[in-house]
């Protein structure tokens, strides 16, 4: 069983003023990453890379007892899926706090329903390719892999996966 099955779980859309929340649980993910020998995530997040889906009103804080223990964004575009049609939701930049180990799962299942409840049929995200043990975490929640791409400076190479809703 889940550590915060017995707990009060919440999810409500970041405000502006929690930007530091929302950087410092991304920054633990990023570190436990790095940590763990995973090419994923940079050092750190900057401000700028994050705050205009906290302004769209896009990006989630998931607390457990009040505490912070997660975020996700949710967003409804992805310029790397353009050759895929479909309405479709966009998982972006989720983490959680290693005290919370388990809440990824929930934060997928609330994408899931959220993207299904406004019509989309799919629900997309990625991860660097080299990371098995992410891929292999998205496909048993029952995750499709639809190819590989490359993006960003210095060029990555990404798995992209959709969930048919």
């Amino acid at each position: 069983m889940l550590a915060f099955v017995q707990k009060k779980l919440t999810l409500q859309p970041a405000a502006p003023d929690e930007l530091v929340d929302v950087l410092a649980v991304l920054d633990e993910a990023a570190a436990w990453l790095r940590e763990s020998g995973i090419e994923q995530w940079p050092d750190s997040f900057k401000a700028r890379w994050v705050e205009p889906a906290i302004e769209r009103g896009e990006t989630w804080l998931a607390r457990i007892d009040g505490e912070v223990a997660g975020t996700i964004t949710l967003d409804w575009d992805d310029p790397l899926w353009e050759d895929a049609p479909g309405l479709s939701g966009y998982v972006h930049r989720m983490a959680v706090r290693r005290s919370a180990s388990g809440l990824g799962a929930a934060l997928l299942d609330w994408a899931a329903a959220t993207s299904s409840s406004l019509g989309c049929r799919y629900l997309r995200l990625d991860c660097v390719r080299s990371n098995s043990r992410l891929r292999s975490y998205y496909e048993a929640r029952g995750f499709q892999h639809h190819g590989d791409a490359e993006v960003g400076v210095p060029l990555t190479w990404v798995s992209r996966y959709q969930l048919a809703l």
